[in-house]
């Protein structure tokens, strides 16, 4: 691995977990007992932007390991998200999950405007919270269990989160899709700077400096996982409304185009959906990181220490899992 050089990367000062062994592989892991059964999850999701969050999401939905206790939706046009999540819980008759409203940075068009088309929120049956903020720290704050905060987009409302009540990192463990460590997009040696943490710098650099267990998936282990062959067609030609409305959303993407008609596009989200209830699919070893100015996670003896899946060790069981929890019953 690279060492850091020490010209020209402005880095940011990042607090160490307490009682943390820094360098160790073995992962980074608070004392506290399991949940007894599935893993209590907030969704922070920028969905609406790149299709993976859409596949993500409904992966969540059909995975029995996770209960997701909320979904906060992220950046640009965030009312245009929550109602996008709206129409795909009430597709697939999942309305008993609250939906919170994060923090609006721009009224950008959602890239799935098509499918949602002129679905009217005051329908929905289910509850929607004016302030995902705020319900985000209310149900970290207020659970008996520790909270995983999966975030699958720029960390924005995480950020904001942090400054209303610190303390939400004592009770709550990340799991982000975030970074690129020795490999960038589309498998090139190299580190780039990932879009979820060049999108928000400085809210990046805040969660990271917060004393709670951090893992990611990188573009190391996520940046080429594309559905195809068999696999997709399964998916295709499902009639679980999952599948379903995964395929219609991604048909009606703005993108579309862009990518085969036999194969999904790259679902970068779906590994860190993975990763809140396992990781024995990956190769995961502890980096100590820093992010600079241009949103690069570099590696630094200065940095604090993250658990990174940084390769597979099964992709084909990952793929698999994928499939059937989009067309399970």
């Amino acid at each position: 691995m690279k060492a850091l050089k020490a010209v020209g990367l402005a880095l940011a000062v990042l607090v160490l977990i307490d009682g943390m062994v820094a360098g160790d592989e073995e992962g980074i892991r608070r004392q506290a007992s399991p949940p007894a059964g599935p893993v209590p999850v907030i969704l922070d999701t920028d969905i609406g932007g790149d299709i993976d969050d859409t596949w993500a999401l409904l992966m969540l939905l059909g995975c029995p390991q996770v209960d997701l206790k909320l979904i906060v939706t992220a950046v640009d046009d965030t009312e245009a998200k929550t109602k996008l999540v709206a129409k795909m819980l009430e597709k697939v008759g999942r309305t008993d999950i609250p939906i919170g409203t994060g923090v609006n940075t721009s009224d950008r068009k959602i890239n799935q405007a098509k499918w949602l088309g002129d679905y009217d929120l005051s329908d929905y049956p289910g509850t929607v919270i004016k302030d995902g903020v705020k319900a985000t720290v209310d149900l970290i704050r207020d659970s008996a269990d520790r909270i995983t905060l999966l975030v699958i987009g720029p960390q924005t409302n995480i950020r904001e989160a942090l400054r209303r009540d610190p303390t939400i990192a004592d009770k709550a463990r990340v799991v982000a899709m975030a970074g690129s460590i020795e490999i960038g997009y589309n498998g090139r040696k190299r580190r780039d700077a990932e879009y979820n943490v060049a999108r928000d710098v400085e809210a990046a650099r805040t969660v990271f400096a917060a004393p709670w267990d951090i893992t990611i998936a990188p573009l190391d282990v996520c940046g080429t996982l594309i559905l195809g062959g068999d696999r997709y067609v399964r998916v295709k030609e499902s009639e679980q409304p999952r599948a379903v409305t995964v395929v219609q959303n991604y048909d009606l993407w703005t993108d579309r185009h862009r990518h085969p008609e036999g194969s999904s596009s790259v679902l970068f989200d779906t590994v860190a959906a993975y990763l809140t209830f396992d990781d024995a699919l990956c190769e995961m070893r502890t980096v100590k990181l820093a992010v600079d100015d241009k949103g690069r996670t570099v590696p630094a003896e200065s940095g604090r220490p993250v658990r990174c899946a940084l390769s597979w060790k099964d992709r084909d069981a990952f793929e698999n899992l994928l499939v059937r929890s989009l067309t399970g019953s």
